[in-house]
């Protein structure tokens, strides 16, 4: 059963100035139920490890420290032809069902990111992701923001196809 989409939203925002109409951030909010228990979900997300199996564009993943539930790691992210290497601090907290994630260090200005997993009857949850951020690079910033909606959209999908693949109820990505 593919997750339901409660509520989703991809913007680039815009510069206010109209000489330079170059999106300088992007956020994206949404919420999915899906048939999958929280800690399912939790275990998922937190497995940063193993995101070059199955998110697109994720070239690698290194785990610089992992302390009690705080995990230093670097993404390789690639498209086309750019590779960018990014640091994070990911913050576990497993009994309030959370992780969020701080930028360190790599081609952003700044990122901040989320999820959420609320329980919901019959071993299903509500996902409520958030990502927001703005690359240094106006060359990253121009591509992003005309690709932004879409690789969102994948990166999100490609969470619940592995979910179904570890856990049952095989959805294909889209």
């Amino acid at each position: 059963m593919p997750g339901r989409i409660l509520r989703g939203s991809a913007q680039p925002a815009r510069r206010s100035s109209k000489a330079d109409p170059l999106p300088t951030m992007a956020t994206h909010a949404e919420k999915r139920v899906l048939p999958y228990r929280p800690d399912q979900m939790f275990d998922l997300v937190a497995g940063v490890e193993q995101y070059p199996e199955f998110l697109p564009w994720c070239l690698g993943a290194r785990i610089r420290s992992r302390r009690d539930n705080v995990i230093v790691a670097d993404l390789i992210i690639g498209f086309k032809g750019i590779r960018e290497r990014f640091t994070s601090r990911v913050t576990l907290d497993r009994p309030g069902m959370r992780i969020d994630v701080a930028y360190l260090d790599g081609p952003f200005r700044y990122l901040n990111n989320h999820w959420i997993f609320n329980a919901l009857p019959g071993d299903a949850c509500e996902i409520d992701f958030f990502i927001d951020f703005e690359f240094r690079s106006r060359i990253l910033q121009r591509i992003m923001g005309v690709l932004f909606n879409e690789a969102v959209r994948r990166m999100v999908s490609a969470f619940e196809a592995r979910a179904g693949r570890l856990y049952g109820t095989d959805t294909p990505a889209n």
